[in-house]
């Protein structure tokens, strides 16, 4: 039935599919056709005439070795017969179609050369013949030039070019053919649907999938399995899932292919349950079902993580004896793998017959999924002793099981391997620099960086990442700065600069990175805007932290969490509980890190009734089991309410063994309330687990300081390697940073003469400052002295001579700050009348008019 011009007329004035001129290549088809002009002289000859019997003889000769593939012999002969010209077209056609399967470009093009200069009618067969060898060659733009010259083209050539565009992604240029083949009165086959119908769906134009649709149906191929299975594979990958189950309900005759573009058609579009459903109705039915469908129903049980599922199946498969079909074994592997059945996959990997590197691979995946890296690392090592040769996907899935583990040796044995096997991809180069940054071999990492020639987003994304995560933050931002230079950064590689600009406290750079945010319209990014409030919580900018949260529409776990423990570490302890409380309310699910904010939040603010309360329906509501975190808040919490000895013993009582954090909150507890006996206790539990942390030992010193007992302060003081902080602060996007004693900044002296004053004032004042902090009896002025050496304190006296007068001075420090520049900054704060933000290692000190937010707690 061919397409009638009343239909064609009306399906081509449809402004959506008028052929695009790019399409056509100047290709008219309406225009009347004419045979090319050849000079006066030259005459065409039709290659049917006979000629001599030398020439029969030539063609039969030529026949016979392109029957036997020798190509260069026949090639010989053909120019030898130049002279005597070939009566046959098929010895030409069996020529170029030797040339086609021996993919002899150079050759077929000699043959289409003698061809043109002998004057040869090149009609629909040598035509065909023409383009079959100039695209099975790859050059699909001299075959096209071929083709567009032939009078006559069927409908085998046409679904031939088709393909050939569509197998090159050029969907639009299969698609425009398609219009000129019905323009020209061709009338379409089931291929020729089948293949336009992939093309539409590629490019994504329903509309004209519609309108194809509609031809199927007038030109009566509804009822044709392989374009019915086509119109419903179309509508399901534009996302039509409504559309392509109507036309499988029309269907009165299913075949297999169906069923399985079905099933296959639901779980590509996330509806898992309807694929399975679709399955058990295809049983229902007695359908006979073949290795495509059992492959497509167990990827479904594993996307949907349902295991019994994935049993069922399974036994059915069993039964059906596709269980021996490695292509199933390789599929159930990564079913249980996804599902945590290990052991099921483990049971399916040692039955099979035959192993396949994708099944090697799906195991130690399976193991890295599962954490049980180890397992991993061993699968790998027994691969290789069984000779087969890993890919790329094999390669990357250890080294993420070599990340997860930390396995750093592992790692680089896997990387030698990598070079002397020459697996060089992309993909293997980011793995290798997540491998080492997640080691935290940033070094290694950054070798691998450089001698990646393409990076993608993905390569740098990874880097800056790790320099953040490994807490080299300045490295992440120059990193970040020379990648903007060549890559467009995306929502992944803000969440990875942020955290750097929070370590630093580099707010302007945050703020710079929020206006990009806001520009590229990443705001719908959740773990993008978390990553924001906790990196203007860490800068010190609550209040725009606090803008931030409150605008923000959908507040996952995460962003309440975030703006509790950024109340807390800024010392607002009542904002922190009511936060909390309000999260409840929403009907937020918590989590440990939430309980572990608001319990910080009660410790650090005294609040203890409150922080009982909340650790008591952790863990009898939430049934949490409490972690090393939530047992070093509750001692903190006890000791801040000076209940030392209840700290003791809820210590003792613990269902875990304590580390050092939970034994240093209780020592701090014994400097704060003055028990130098617990503290002896305490200290000696400590120095047996970490014995060359200098840290406690100046703890330690402080507390008999305090105590005036100055012979052991003189014994700790003999083993005390002084490890001095440093301190920084960011203006007009540098970060400038001081350590005590050096004087190498070029404002030092000015510095050290403002300081100089301050510390006069004080004086005058009778500020009371907290001398008692020193480890040794020194006199009043070499305790002064001291005191002003302070890093902080240089870094803040940095910010007074640079920042304008009003601008709040922002210091971050990367030890706990000293009680002596505690003191110093409430009168700075006051005597000066600017508001100071210091971070330590601990906690935001808000001091403003000489009180500081920590409330001496």
């Amino acid at each position: 039935m061919l397409l009638t011009t009343k239909t064609t007329t009306i399906f081509l004035q449809n402004p959506q599919i008028q052929t695009q001129k790019h399409l056509i290549h100047h290709h008219n088809l309406n225009s009347p056709s004419k045979s090319p002009q050849l000079p006066p002289r030259t005459r065409r000859i039709p290659a049917t005439l006979s000629l001599t019997v030398h020439s029969n003889h030539h063609n039969a000769d030529i026949s016979r070795l392109c029957e036997f593939g020798n190509l260069q012999k026949a090639i010989d002969l053909l120019h030898k017969s130049e002279k005597t010209i070939l009566d046959d077209s098929k010895t030409y056609c069996d020529i170029l179609q030797l040339c086609a399967e021996s993919k002899a470009l150079h050759h077929g093009k000699k043959v289409h050369n003698l061809i043109s200069l002998l004057g040869v009618e090149i009609d629909s067969v040598l035509g065909s013949k023409l383009v079959f060898m100039y695209v099975s060659c790859g050059d699909l733009n001299e075959g096209r030039r071929v083709f567009d010259k032939i009078i006559k083209i069927n409908v085998f050539l046409w679904n031939f070019m088709m393909n050939a565009y569509a197998k090159v992604g050029d969907y639009e240029e299969s698609v425009g053919l398609f219009k000129m083949m019905v323009e020209a009165g061709v009338e379409p086959d089931s291929y020729t649907f089948s293949c336009v119908f992939k093309c539409v769906a590629a490019i994504g134009d329903d509309g004209l999938g519609e309108m194809v649709h509609g031809c199927v149906l007038k030109l009566g191929f509804g009822v044709d399995h392989t374009v019915v299975n086509s119109v419903i594979a179309f509508y399901f990958k534009c996302g039509r899932v409504e559309d392509a189950r109507k036309v499988f309900d029309k269907m009165p005759d299913r075949d297999v292919i169906t069923w399985n573009t079905m099933i296959s058609g639901y779980v590509g579009n996330g509806s898992f349950d309807k694929g399975f459903e679709v399955f058990k109705q295809m049983i229902g039915e007695n359908v006979s079902v073949d290795l495509s469908t059992m492959v497509i129903v167990v990827a479904a049980c594993a996307n949907m993580g349902v295991v019994k599922w994935g049993r069922m199946v399974h036994a059915y498969a069993v039964k059906g004896g596709f269980d021996t079909k490695m292509k199933f074994s390789n599929t159930l592997l990564d079913m249980y793998s996804k599902c945590g059945d290990m052991d099921s996959a483990r049971k399916v990997f040692k039955d099979m017959n035959e192993r396949s590197v994708v099944s090697w691979t799906s195991m130690i995946a399976g193991y890295a999924r599962d954490g049980k890296s180890d397992d991993a690392i061993s699968l790998f090592l027994e691969m290789k002793k069984e000779g087969v040769k890993p890919d790329t996907f094999t390669v990357t899935s250890i080294l993420h099981a070599c990340a997860s583990n930390g396995s750093l040796e592992k790692g680089k044995e896997v990387h030698n391997y990598i070079k002397q096997n020459q697996i060089q991809s992309l993909a293997v180069s980011n793995a290798l620099m997540d491998m080492y940054a997640k080691c935290g071999s940033m070094d290694d990492a950054y070798s691998v960086f450089s001698d990646t020639l393409y990076k993608d987003i993905v390569s740098w994304n990874t880097m800056i990442g790790g320099y953040s995560k490994n807490r080299l933050p300045n490295e992440a931002l120059n990193l970040f700065i020379k990648m903007q230079r060549e890559v467009t950064p995306d929502s992944v590689t803000m969440t990875c600069i942020l955290p750097a600009c929070a370590s630093l406290a580099a707010l302007n750079k945050g703020r710079e990175i929020h206006a990009h945010v806001l520009r590229k319209g990443l705001t719908s990014d959740q773990y993008l805007v978390n990553t924001l409030i906790d990196m203007y919580v860490k800068c010190g900018c609550l209040f725009l932290a606090k803008s931030l949260f409150d605008i923000t529409v959908t507040k996952n776990v995460v962003t309440w969490t975030v703006m509790i423990a950024g109340y807390c570490m800024h010392g607002f302890r009542h904002e922190a509980v009511s936060t909390f409380k309000n999260m409840r309310e929403q009907g937020i699910k918590l989590s440990e890190a939430s309980f572990t904010s608001i319990l910080y939040a009660c410790s650090h603010s005294g609040l203890v009734q409150e922080g009982w309360k909340f650790y008591n329906i952790m863990v009898n509501d939430y049934k949490i089991e409490p972690k090393l975190e939530h047992y070093s808040c509750m001692v903190d919490l006890l000791c801040r309410g000076g209940k030392l000895s209840d700290a003791y013993k809820f210590i003792n009582k613990m269902t875990i063994k304590p580390d050092v954090t939970i034994w240093s909150a209780l020592l701090c507890g014994c400097r704060f309330h003055h028990n130098v006996k617990l503290a002896e206790i305490v200290a000696e539990r400590i120095f047996e687990l970490e014995p060359e942390n200098m840290e406690y030992y100046v703890l330690l010193a402080n507390i008999y300081s305090e105590a005036e007992k100055w012979e052991e302060v003189k014994t700790l003081r003999d083993g005390i390697r002084n490890n001095r902080g440093c301190s920084w602060i960011e203006i007009k996007g540098k970060v400038n940073i001081f350590v005590a004693g050096n004087k190498d900044n070029p404002e030092a002296k000015r510095i050290e003469s403002l300081l100089e004053n301050l510390r006069m004032e004080m004086t005058k004042d009778g500020f009371s400052r907290k001398l008692k902090y020193s480890l040794v009896d020194k006199d009043e002025m070499e305790k002064e002295a001291a005191g002003c050496g302070h890093s902080e304190m240089l870094a803040i006296g940095f910010g007074l001579l640079k920042l304008l007068h009003g601008r709040t001075i922002r210091v971050t420090k990367n030890v706990k700050v000293c009680g002596e520049c505690h003191e110093t900054a409430k009168f700075i704060s006051k005597n000066v009348g600017r508001q100071i933000v210091l971070r330590d290692c601990n906690r935001f000190h808000h001091f403003k008019d000489g009180f500081c937010s920590c409330r001496g707690y």
